[in-house]
């Protein structure tokens, strides 16, 4: 299931962030690759241990824990911290699947990757190519979006970043491991959920019916989550 989050970050937020790593110095990608991604990736990447990356995560982070959707449809039991990359002159990211366990260098933290995000920050306008390419049972998709909207997609799909052919196409990208592990249930609780929050807009929170389905949510949470 992919999901384009929109406004995780506001215009405001966006540009305090990107004065924020602009500034900073970028290095080789491949610093953080595992073997199959260095094969393919040509990219650079804001060094992870950097002051501007630490601050520039923690304001992410701090996004992700307001947005009410992000929440829903992760359902988050623990984010890496986020990363930041940018794409210029030609340069992609072949056909790849990341890694099932992430670690944090220098560090006891480690996940596992249920979920990939891409965070765009940059104007769509600003850049030719740089589509996030992802592979599902329907084909393949191409994303990108606005900057300050964030892409949601199951960290076991082949996925790719298409050359960027003018401007540069910078993002902030990170994984999370989910209280529930399966994808179909929790598809079925973003989709429960949501339709939850659309009927009880039109019927209140108290309606007796609103109230039974928000028993219903909770009961299979109980039932799927590993937290």
């Amino acid at each position: 299931m992919m999901i384009a989050i929109p406004g995780v970050l506001d215009a405001e937020a966006v540009a305090r962030l990107r004065a924020l790593i602009d500034a900073a110095e970028w290095i080789d990608g491949n610093a953080t690759s595992g073997h199959q991604s260095a094969l393919a990736k040509r990219n650079a990447q804001l060094p992870e241990d950097s002051p501007a990356a630490r601050e520039a995560g923690r304001m992410v982070l701090d996004a992700l824990g307001r947005s009410a959707m992000f929440i829903a449809a992760g359902l988050p039991l623990k984010v890496y911290p986020p990363l930041f990359n940018r794409y210029a002159g030609g340069q992609a990211f072949g056909t790849h699947v990341d890694n099932a366990i992430r670690i944090q260098r220098g560090t006891d933290f480690r996940i596992r990757s249920d979920l990939s995000a891409t965070l765009f920050l940059a104007d769509p306008d600003s850049y030719d190519g740089g589509e996030l390419i992802v592979e599902g049972q329907m084909g393949a998709h191409g994303v990108k979006l606005p900057a300050g909207d964030m892409l949601l997609y199951p960290a076991t799909s082949l996925h790719r970043v298409a050359p960027v052919t003018r401007g540069e196409r910078v993002a902030s990208f990170f994984w999370l491991q989910s209280m529930v592990r399966d994808e179909n249930a929790r598809r079925t609780l973003f989709e429960l959920d949501t339709a939850i929050q659309a009927v009880a807009a039109d019927r209140g929170q108290g309606d007796p019916a609103i109230i039974q389905l928000t028993g219903v949510y909770h009961n299979l949470l109980r039932r799927w989550a590993d937290c």
